[in-house]
């Protein structure tokens, strides 16, 4: 008698009306990526919000950070959900993913920069200015990730092991406060020391740490939500 056939789930060959494994996994790695991306080229800028004050040369306002601090903070909190709901071995994947994505970016870029333009593009130096191929910002930047989001996995998954399943909002607030500072650090100082006044460069630091782990603790509600609603994605609805 003939052996039958077994299929794995979502195996195509089961036919049209063959439902799909409904793991989410893939998709929080492609928005984790795409915001590690979007926000390294938004990184190319410095913004000043507020007027200039400087109480005993002590520089307050204006307040100092960079185009990537829109979206970077919500990388820490993917990456929360990945550790959290995952693990730390495919959080890890993760990671390592979108420090590849991020090399293979810059390398884009450097190749871009260093071609010749076309006769009649005048964009060049425009282009060379944003976009060109910085190693010491690179440098910063890659560092500063690898650095900073393993110590936000770690954290978190060494407190879950530690003080077991309750308190979410301890390990999620840990976590993002251990490795934002790690981030922020790393990248402001391998970029800009000696690049920017020594006041500026620490208005810099401090504005940066303090409103990314900020945003994690305004969005709490939500990261509690979105855990909640991928565990049950993942382990009660298959």
């Amino acid at each position: 008698m003939p052996t039958p056939t077994v299929h794995s789930p979502g195996d195509a060959s089961n036919g049209p009306d063959a439902h799909p494994p409904r793991g989410v996994y893939d998709i929080v790695l492609a928005l984790f990526c795409a915001f590690l991306l979007i926000s390294n080229i938004g990184a190319t800028k410095l913004i000043a919000l507020g007027p200039t004050w400087h109480p005993g040369g002590l520089a307050l306002l204006p307040l100092i950070f960079d185009g990537g601090a829109i979206l970077f903070p919500m990388t820490y909190i993917f990456g929360d959900v990945l550790a959290e709901v995952y693990g730390f071995a495919r959080a890890r994947r993760a990671i390592v993913t979108g420090f590849a994505i991020s090399l293979a970016a810059s390398l884009v870029f450097w190749l871009v920069d260093v071609a010749p333009p076309a006769p009649g593009w005048d964009n060049q130096d425009a282009w060379h200015a944003v976009l060109g191929f910085v190693p010491r910002i690179v440098i910063a930047s890659l560092a500063a990730y690898l650095v900073g989001q393993f110590l936000n996995a770690w954290v978190l998954v060494r407190i879950k092991a530690r003080f077991g399943v309750k308190h979410l909002w301890v390990r999620l607030i840990g976590s993002t406060v251990v490795g934002e500072l790690a981030d922020t650090s790393v990248f402001c100082t391998i970029a800009w020391a000696g690049m920017v006044p020594l006041a500026t460069l620490l208005n810099y630091m401090a504005v940066g740490y303090f409103y990314k782990v900020g945003i994690e603790v305004v969005l709490l509600p939500v990261t509690y939500r979105v855990i909640a609603a991928i565990k049950h994605q993942e382990f009660v609805s298959n």
